[in-house]
């Protein structure tokens, strides 16, 4: 009996089993740079999918019933029916922050250097991933003139970071949405884009926000 219960257990889907699959849909048809994807429940206008076994990048630009209509920004050659469309439940989307100037980039953010440099290649290879800000380089950070228990909300500046002789200012804002009481903020010093320099306490909800 015992061994019939652990057996009925362990054959019942598990949530968090369910809730990833949910993030797949299939490809249901290709044509040139435009795939139509199905089982895709949930899928949003212009959010970000990985189309594929080597999950170049694509947009769902049309929905209709389950199947995604989505514009792939990279050579579609081998993605075939059935494949997997893994959704990201975000926008495609830019990254701004300290480093972007003066920096060469694709189509869709990719640095060119930062890709030469992982693939050994003078061609772009699909389906791979750069960080669009280089995370190893340092900043060096200037905090504004609020303090711990300030009031704050987006668009307010927190800070600004030197980047170079044209940029000597870059200033640093909350995003729009963002509003909250601050909890920490990060000393005059060089940081990187993706360490925390401030802290928000919103609804009792920690926020934090980078460079």
């Amino acid at each position: 009996m015992a061994g019939a219960l652990q057996n009925a257990k362990r054959d019942l889907p598990k949530i968090a089993d369910e809730e990833y699959e949910s993030r797949y849909g299939q490809v249901f048809g290709v044509s040139g740079p435009v795939v139509i994807a199905e089982n895709m429940t949930g899928a949003a206008m212009y959010e970000l999918v990985r189309v594929g076994h080597d999950e170049v990048v694509g947009e769902v630009i049309r929905i209709e019933a389950d199947k995604a209509t989505i514009q792939v920004y990279e050579e579609t050659s081998g993605v075939t029916v059935g494949d997997p469309v893994l959704r990201t439940g975000k926008p495609l989307s830019v990254e701004l922050g300290p480093g972007l100037m003066g920096n060469i980039v694709d189509g869709i953010q990719r640095p060119l250097r930062s890709i030469q440099e992982a693939s050994k290649s003078i061609y772009i290879p699909r389906g791979i991933n750069t960080e669009a800000l280089d995370r190893s380089l340092k900043w060096d950070f200037t905090p504004a003139s609020f303090k711990v228990g300030d009031h704050i909300s987006g668009g307010d500046v927190f800070g600004g970071v030197y980047e170079n002789s044209l940029v000597d200012n870059h200033k640093i804002m909350l995003p729009p949405r963002a509003l909250g009481t601050i909890t920490h903020i990060a000393e005059k010093g060089s940081y990187a884009v993706n360490v925390r320099v401030y802290g928000l306490l919103f609804i009792l909800r920690a926020l934090s926000h980078t460079l």
